[in-house]
């Protein structure tokens, strides 16, 4: 015969597992039930007030969190939910993170660990809300590589998340995951859109046509001008040609409009007029196609270019 403690504990996780719910609609039931299991709601008569005090908090903070959808917090939201003062929230949160039910990002910043992952210390969390937190109130967008993977214009995964924003941030890794922040002039802080990583919270990214000037100005954080050619050409319907000459234009970047221009005509995605009209701005100075490659190859006297990545190569990578 098990104690008092252990068959509420077993009887618990078996009506979870049995279906028995109050509430099936958004499986209310559920996640409050694998709180309580997780956690050794106290249903046993062995524990001390203090301890039933400090699990019933920690279970109202998850069942809010979960509410309203957000599985990344600070430890001030902690705070505000339990209506602990900050350090009995942060002591709160040592001791959840000790029992693998959040996971500590960086000081002040947790992830809740999902169930199904059991008391996993090192979870990271959508590394794309974390990035939101950690840039703070400044401007922001996900940019570069990233953008290219929320845009569906990558075939393999990406292993570091790049933020633009108008404050300086120092690169960071958490638990793995790398994230690189560009600077930006505030200028030149345009062309971004709302994306949504879960029903309830979203993040600011780069839109479509900004994706691929930021990746022909910085081709280092997105594997090179080939993969943003790639990338273009694999969005391509869905590219406002007008508006990628219009950023070009305002970010008024030469190498960048040279880049550019020299693609859509590359690819037939622009008639030979407006293309004609994009080259008058366009200074006497040679720039190379991919400044990640060696500085050798034809000059391209039209757009100013020298073309260090064959126009072949760049055709083959769009069936790659």
């Amino acid at each position: 015969m098990f104690p008092l403690g252990v068959n509420a504990y077993i009887l618990c996780f078996a009506d979870c597992l049995l279906g028995n719910f109050l509430d099936i609609q958004y499986n209310v039931s559920y996640t409050a039930c694998i709180i309580v299991c997780l956690i050794g709601y106290p249903l046993s008569i062995q524990y001390n007030s203090n301890l039933r005090t400090s699990r019933s908090q920690m279970a109202k903070l998850l069942m809010a969190l979960y509410d309203c959808g957000q599985t990344t917090f600070t430890s001030a939201d902690a705070s505000r939910i339990t209506g602990l003062k900050p350090p009995l929230a942060s002591s709160l949160l040592h001791k959840a993170a000790k029992r693998g039910l959040v996971s500590r990002l960086k000081r002040g910043l947790f992830a809740i660990v999902p169930p199904e992952l059991g008391t996993s210390v090192e979870y990271s969390g959508n590394p794309y809300l974390v990035s939101r937190y950690l840039v703070g109130s400044a401007p922001y967008y996900l940019s570069h590589a990233s953008a290219m993977e929320l845009h569906r214009m990558v075939t393999q995964p990406q292993f570091a998340v790049f933020v633009s924003s108008t404050k300086r941030i120092p690169n960071q890794t958490l638990h793995g995951t790398k994230f690189r922040f560009v600077l930006l002039k505030r200028a030149h802080f345009f062309g971004t859109m709302k994306h949504w990583v879960t029903k309830q919270e979203s993040i600011e990214i780069s839109d479509l046509e900004r994706t691929v000037i930021d990746g022909l100005r910085r081709p280092e954080y997105c594997g090179g001008v080939t993969d943003v050619a790639k990338g273009l050409w694999m969005r391509r319907a869905d590219m406002n040609v007008q508006k990628l000459l219009d950023y070009a234009t305002r970010l008024n970047i030469g190498s960048v409009k040279r880049r550019v221009g020299y693609l859509l005509e590359l690819f037939g995605m622009a008639p030979e007029q407006q293309l004609q009209a994009f080259r008058k701005s366009l200074t006497a100075t040679y720039v190379p196609l991919d400044p990640l490659l060696p500085r050798e190859g034809p000059h391209l006297a039209k757009w100013r270019l020298q073309i260090n990545v064959s126009p072949e190569e760049i055709q083959a990578a769009r069936s790659s």
